[in-house]
């Protein structure tokens, strides 16, 4: 992994057809789009936020499925149909008024490419095609559509110092009375 200062990064820039999703697209009999997302990643695009960061997907195809999930998951920039994804991204910039080094980049096939080369931390998911897996800063240990979205935010909250904040919000407050469950630690709890 090259050097980065991940403190900067606050912009997720994601591809969604192989990266949100495994890549299948599957067609019902009257043309309409069914997409399947990972709730893991979901869940680390809502802690990605919740840390200050800011997400944009960026595909090359169009589907409601796509705009469905932005909006639950609280994703404000979303561009559909971008043939040509790096002016999309440049133009996403701007108008955050960020610059390419605060960019994290997700991206799984050629189109993702340029915007790979053009950002501060870029990353892929193992079922990228090698082109792109070559090119990337990190290569998830998880494929596209099934945790591999996460997996990236996770490291880089952790490594920007943001996991704590997290986490807080889970563990219990210092100094509170821990709870006795019965249970003794490195005991099986089903005996």
């Amino acid at each position: 992994m090259p050097e980065t200062d991940f403190r900067r990064l606050q912009l997720l820039v994601l591809d969604v057809d192989g990266v949100m999703t495994d890549g299948r697209i599957i067609l019902t009999p009257d043309g309409h789009e069914i997409k399947s997302f990972d709730s893991k990643d979901g869940a680390g695009i809502k802690y990605w936020i919740r840390a200050g960061g800011q997400v944009a997907f960026i595909s090359g195809r169009s589907s409601p499925a796509v705009q469905v999930r932005a909006d639950d998951l609280g994703v404000q920039v979303v561009r559909m149909h971008a043939k040509d994804k790096l002016p999309v991204y440049r133009e996403v910039l701007a108008e955050l008024g960020l610059d390419a080094a605060q960019a994290v980049v997700m991206g799984d096939d050629l189109p993702d490419l340029p915007l790979l080369r053009e950002c501060g931390f870029s990353a892929a998911p193992c079922d990228a095609v090698p082109e792109i897996r070559n090119a990337a800063d990190y290569i998830t240990t998880l494929p596209g559509g099934k945790g591999c979205v996460r997996e990236v935010i996770d490291l880089v909250l952790k490594k920007s110092g943001r996991w704590g904040g997290i986490m807080a919000r889970y563990l219990p407050a210092p100094g509170a009375q821990r709870v006795d469950t019965g249970r003794q630690q490195g005991k099986d709890p089903v005996r």
